[in-house]
């Protein structure tokens, strides 16, 4: 078993390594997404402005389905598989910026592949606006050698296009007509003066990135963009939770229908319901949340998994005698989301031992550390070695390190962990002195973007029998040696219930 993260910090992709072969299956002259560049802003204005003006995401979303239906689709929107009891799948998210840190993942995600029948993809399959005309480079090449169904769920960017290039894509759906004009003066009329219409898909360009996809055991068309899978004991539930991260009162009915029934369920979102030491359950339209369906006994849900937020988080929750894994898994390909802004953890009965994340704390201020000495040209002040990062961290949460290190907490260290984001105690969550995590638009990156390993990406691996389902964690540095053995950064086994038949 090599080492991980938790093991050393060479395990972490920190020490003097050789870089992988991920640049090998890259195109030339990668078009690389800057965050702060305010073209790349623009073009994904749509988020900020539901925001201030009010989502149409539920209503567009509802001539989606209906349209599907129309076209024959399964009026469950159900996915019917013939897995054995036994069998593994992949789960990736948050993949499509089309750069380094996403084609990283993919030497690694091969290797752990081995015989997985199927992938999920959950949230966000491009960067910035999900266009039609950018799944070439950003879907289709990375994944070509990937010899089975990739079955995604879309995130908040894919609805920055309307859905047009995922519904393109997945489903073989034609462009949705114009929405009538809304009321003249009305938020809605606010809105549209500004709101991005998707790019025309280039069906010719599509049909080309198709090649690289196109063997007949890679096939796969989603009914819609939410579904429901059975597949061998399971049945596994992708929701649309559109820009802001909520479903409307359509797909709540849907999904508390496809819920219902002892078969062991698993919930596959764009937005995760534990996250960063809160809990975010899931608005849906007409009353309820999600986390409702997902607790509620009769359903049997064993476990909840969400993108959007790029690291890997794993929250083991009990309700009511029932474990739940509530577990976050965006470190599919885009830029890395802080994970030392996370508090001490303390939430739905989840305590600090219990906790789980990737990058650990430690790893992600040293990198964000290092990331900010070179754009400020202060790496005297700034640039904190691994070691140093862990030992602040343990100092400001009161925790034990992960890897043992004996570096002093100073002065320098300690201003650096307050400036990046680090609660100054347990109890106390620090305010944001420099961009680590998201604006208040919910669309800036943090600055993260960078093109240079480790970069602390993850997938999981899900071993199914009829008994268990064991999911691991695997990381993926850009670095050639866990390029070639991916280590594990963390593993637990969920139990299922016994077959009631």
């Amino acid at each position: 078993m090599p080492d991980s993260s938790r093991d050393s910090a060479a395990g972490a992709g920190w020490r003097s390594q050789q870089p992988g072969s991920y640049r090998e299956l890259m195109p030339k002259d990668v078009p690389r997404v800057f965050w702060l560049n305010p073209a790349t802003l623009w073009r994904a204005r749509n988020g900020p402005l539901a925001s201030l003006f009010g989502d149409p995401t539920g209503t567009d979303r509802q001539r989606w389905v209906r349209a599907q239906l129309d076209r024959g689709a399964d009026p469950d929107l159900l996915i019917r598989r013939d897995d054995p009891a036994s069998y593994s799948f992949l789960l990736i998210a948050d993949t499509g910026e089309g750069d380094d840190p996403q084609y990283a993942v993919v030497p690694g995600m091969l290797k752990a592949a081995g015989d997985t029948r199927f992938a999920l993809l959950s949230s966000d399959v491009l960067y910035p606006v999900g266009s039609a005309n950018e799944y070439g480079p950003k879907f289709f090449r990375p994944y070509r050698d990937y010899d089975a169904p990739i079955y995604p769920v879309p995130g908040n960017h894919d609805w920055y296009d309307g859905l047009t290039g995922f519904m393109r894509v997945f489903c073989r759906a034609p462009q949705l007509p114009e929405s009538p004009r809304p009321a003249p003066l009305s938020r809605g009329w606010w809105r549209s003066l500004l709101w991005k219409s998707p790019d025309t898909p280039d069906d010719a360009l599509l049909d080309r990135a198709r090649l690289m996809r196109s063997a007949p055991s890679q096939a796969a068309e989603l009914p819609g963009p939410y579904w429901a899978m059975d597949t061998g004991p399971l049945r596994i539930i992708g929701i649309d939770t559109g820009l802001l991260g909520d479903i409307d009162q359509q797909q709540g009915e849907w999904l508390r229908r496809v819920s219902r029934g002892p078969r062991p369920k698993i919930l596959v979102t764009g937005s995760p319901i534990y996250v960063d030491g809160e809990h975010h359950p899931c608005a849906i339209g007409g009353g309820g949340t999600v986390d409702d369906v997902v607790r509620d006994p009769a359903n049997n849900f064993v476990a909840a998994i969400g993108g959007d937020i790029h690291n890997y988080q794993h929250y083991p929750v009990d309700v009511d005698g029932r474990r739940i894994e509530y577990v976050v898994t965006g470190g599919g390909g885009a830029f890395m989301h802080a994970t030392h802004i996370i508090p001490r953890v303390a939430v739905g009965g989840v305590v600090e031992e219990d906790f789980r994340c990737y990058p650990m704390r430690g790893d992600s201020l040293a990198f964000y550390s290092r990331l900010y000495a070179r754009r400020l040209r202060m790496r005297r002040l700034f640039e904190l070695t691994p070691e140093q990062a862990s030992a602040v961290i343990a100092h400001r949460l009161g925790v034990t390190p992960v890897r043992p290190t004996e570096a002093p907490v100073t002065l320098r260290t300690r201003f650096v962990a307050g400036a990046l984001g680090v609660a100054r105690s347990p109890h106390h969550k620090a305010r944001l002195r420099l961009p680590v995590r998201k604006t208040y638009t919910k669309v800036l990156s943090p600055g993260s973007a960078t093109f240079n390993p480790p970069f602390f990406k993850s997938f999981l691996r899900l071993d199914v029998s009829p008994g268990s389902v064991r999911v691991r964690c695997f990381a993926a540095t850009g670095m050639r040696e866990q390029e070639l053995d991916p280590p594990v950064e963390d593993e637990f086994t969920i139990t299922l219930p016994p077959d009631p038949a």
